[in-house]
């Protein structure tokens, strides 16, 4: 057999001219007859490269940096709605189950998933439920836990009193997790994609992060100084010595031990502004430049404030599911975390699109969406059965999501009407029904909360008009967006590096022979897109027989 297998070596580091990188061959030009796109000749790794295993180990902890303040942001706002507030011990043990199952699902998501170099973790789109879902009158806290000093935390009745609470997230969880798995591998989602639209995705997207504002600014408030000289430092290095090399010493075969230059600011940007910044707070903690009143102002920006969680806790802690006890469910719960889920993977598809086009990837074809989307919800099952109060989503920059609407003409007063209202109400209805619950009364207690859940979030409110208007205002497929996303959909169905790239890993389906049932599964890449690309990396039959008409064809 002839056909040339492509493999991903491991690249070489050094450049000939000194400067380490990976692919100074790949820029500019073409691979399967087309040109890569102006974002990916920006990139020290492509999307099929291997960096070499020592970079790795500190890209995998810029990752972990940079995901962390989300990761932590979602245990502890949920804390206040299950009583926690004053248990930073049990907040650790959350964080440390979000974390664990994050990396779970972070696994699934790129072997088998959408197989593009997204983390996932906590979502932020099931805060707004969750919180909802905790306001209700059943749930709201006692008086005697908003107060520290009647709080026991070893207590039998404060220890049912939060794990109630969570035991009703994870039944809500869990059970809305399975709607997600059957819109993904069932391909209905794909289907949706028909009428879900950029200017539905841009104010879902945009709702998920503006109602947290609140609470972003308040934990920057805890040292305003502190905060602005992350910011600063990040955006320095990122963007302003990105293109500046810093001459580093590197051992190598031929030349052993010899200096070279390195993009050290355009790779490391997160994790050397962290690491500079918590430094900075080392030593004005240990000079007693920050005060030691836990009420003064900039207390929290101590690196010393959380020592008596690690005296406490564990070195070692192995989460497993179930460990808050058997999870309840709720009819309020669940629709409220439905809503949740639809924000979800609404952000989810605008994510895979601008991390495609961030990595210089084809666009994810149809069965690529399908199949990252069902992982999702195997990911939100298993955070359920876990235990973290929360699901698991596409971790991607939001405002890349939002580049999405650049297929969208937003010189048309129509489609500045359906984005802005929908902005608009997902803000003020919400912030109306927060202030007046007792105006929604239908006489029936489970239909109330579900309509006040519903309400109150403001990314379900915000993509149900912009899905409403977009689909029932006239307006031609062009003006929506809709032309372009569909056209770019169909063409990366036709391109040999999507099927490398959005494949199955360790060749199934192309490499091993398969049913030919297989084909038609709604999330497995489908015959046309291996007869476009020209592959015989299969040519048998499944009696075995090699067919007439076969060919080798090179890749």
């Amino acid at each position: 057999m002839n056909s040339a297998i492509p493999t991903c070596e491991h690249p070489n580091p050094l450049r000939g001219d000194g400067v380490l990188s990976s692919h100074e061959g790949d820029k500019g030009r073409k691979k399967d007859g087309q040109l890569k796109s102006p974002s990916s000749s920006h990139l020290a790794y492509g999307i099929l490269d291997i960096p070499p295993w020592y970079l790795c180990i500190f890209l995998g902890i810029q990752h972990f940096l940079t995901a962390l303040g989300g990761l932590v942001a979602v245990p502890l706002i949920l804390a206040k709605g299950l009583c926690l507030q004053h248990d930073p011990l049990t907040q650790s043990y959350l964080i440390s189950t979000i974390f664990f199952v994050s990396g779970i699902c972070t696994l699934l998501q790129v072997f088998l998933g959408i197989r593009l170099p997204i983390l996932q973790g906590g979502t932020f789109a099931f805060l707004g439920p969750s919180l909802a879902m905790l306001s209700l009158p059943t749930w709201t806290c006692p008086t005697w836990t908003l107060n520290a000093s009647q709080v026991n935390t070893s207590s039998p009745e404060f220890t049912e009193e939060w794990q109630k609470r969570i035991r009703e997230l994870q039944g809500a969880v869990m059970v809305a997790s399975c709607v997600q798995m059957l819109v993904g591998f069932s391909g209905l989602i794909g289907f949706l994609m028909r009428f879900i639209g950029p200017l539905t995705i841009a104010p879902t997207i945009s709702l998920v992060a503006l109602p947290l504002f609140d609470s972003a600014g308040d934990d920057a408030g805890i040292h305003w100084g502190i905060a602005a000289t992350t910011i600063f430092l990040i955006v320095l290095f990122s963007q302003y010595l990105k293109n500046i090399a810093v001459p580093v010493p590197v051992y190598g075969r031929e030349k052993k031990c010899h200096t070279s230059k390195f993009y050290l600011f355009q790779v490391f940007p997160v994790l050397l502004g962290l690491c500079i910044s918590w430094l900075l707070c080392f030593v004005l903690t240990i000079t007693e430049a920050l005060p030691s009143a836990p009420t003064a102002y900039g207390y929290l920006a101590r690196t010393d404030t959380k020592g008596n969680v690690l005296s406490q806790a564990p070195w070692f802690r192995f989460p497993y599911p179930g460990q808050w006890g058997l999870p309840t469910v709720s009819l309020a719960g669940v629709f409220g975390i439905i809503a949740g889920v639809i924000s979800s993977m609404v952000e989810s598809i605008g994510d895979y699109y601008a991390c495609a086009r961030l990595v210089g990837a084809p666009p994810p074809p149809k069965h690529a969406i399908n199949r990252g989307i069902g992982i999702e919800g195997l990911g939100c099952l298993l955070a359920g059965a876990w235990g973290t109060g929360n699901g698991t989503t596409s971790y991607s920059e939001n405002v890349g999501a939002l580049g999405i609407t650049r297929y969208v003409d937003l010189n048309s007063s129509r489609n500045l009407f359906i984005f802005g209202f929908s902005i608009f109400c997902g803000l003020a209805i919400p912030n109306w029904v927060n202030k007046n619950p007792e105006r929604l009364h239908t006489g029936i207690l489970q239909l109330d909360q579900v309509i006040q859940v519903l309400l109150t979030t403001g990314m379900f409110v915000g993509g149900f008009l912009g899905f409403l208007l977009d689909n029932t205002i006239p307006g031609s497929l062009q003006e929506r967006g809709l032309l372009a996303w569909n056209q770019v959909q169909e063409e990366s169905e036709e391109t040999t590096k999507a099927l490398e790239v959005y494949g199955l890993p360790w060749g199934i389906g192309t490499r091993f022979c398969t049913s030919s049932c297989a084909q038609y599964l709604p999330f497995w890449p489908g015959e046309g897109a291996v007869g476009v690309s020209q592959l015989s990396l299969c040519p048998w039959d499944s009696s075995g027989e090699r067919p007439p008409s076969a060919t080798d064809t090179p890749m």
